[in-house]
């Protein structure tokens, strides 16, 4: 039988046991974060080995791209445009995924620059992959950010669960006695 069958029929809003709230998932990690279990630190050996695998494969194609200029002969100030603009958009990608790690971005603040970003980071997209990769040789990409709202989110559930222990209309009853 799969998990799915042999689960309990109503959802549970915590999870199984603790009826708190859910951890996020983490792409390529789950909720394997929470306590770096079920192939924690191979998915992070993973994440790191790929998106370098990746950043350097992006590289070589940029090089053969940089080739096709020099054939093409289109001269040296070209040619230092070119380096030029993939280094600023890898810088640029790299510091805005790095942020992305950090913190949550507003939900407002960036709704008309988002879009407009989109082709900076498509060109930055090396410096986008090396930000993920230097994440990952220290913890899952997002994971303190992750575990400082879950940990928020855990306290504010114990301290709304804490506030209605006991019988509300007993409450009333003694404050209206009270005047």
């Amino acid at each position: 039988m799969s998990d799915e069958q042999t689960s309990s029929p109503g959802p549970e809003p915590g999870g199984p046991g603790h009826g708190g709230p859910e951890p996020e998932e983490i792409r390529f990690f789950g909720t394997t974060w929470v306590h770096h279990d079920g192939g924690y630190g191979l998915r992070r050996a993973g994440a790191a080995v790929g998106s370098l695998t990746l950043a350097a494969a992006g590289a070589v194609v940029l090089r053969f791209a940089f080739q096709g200029l020099e054939i093409a002969a289109v001269g040296p100030f070209v040619g230092i445009l070119v380096v030029a603009g993939f280094a600023v958009c890898s810088a640029l990608a790299f510091r805005r995924t790095w942020d992305g790690f950090v913190r949550r971005p507003a939900p407002g603040a960036r709704g008309g620059a988002d879009t407009s970003a989109q082709g900076l980071m498509l060109i930055g997209f090396i410096g986008s992959l090396l930000a993920y990769f230097c994440r990952s040789l220290v913890e899952a990409p997002g994971e303190k950010r992750y575990r400082a709202e879950y940990a928020a989110a855990r306290e504010r559930h114990e301290r709304r669960r804490g506030a209605r222990t006991g019988n509300p209309a007993a409450k009333k009853a003694r404050s209206k006695k009270g005047r």
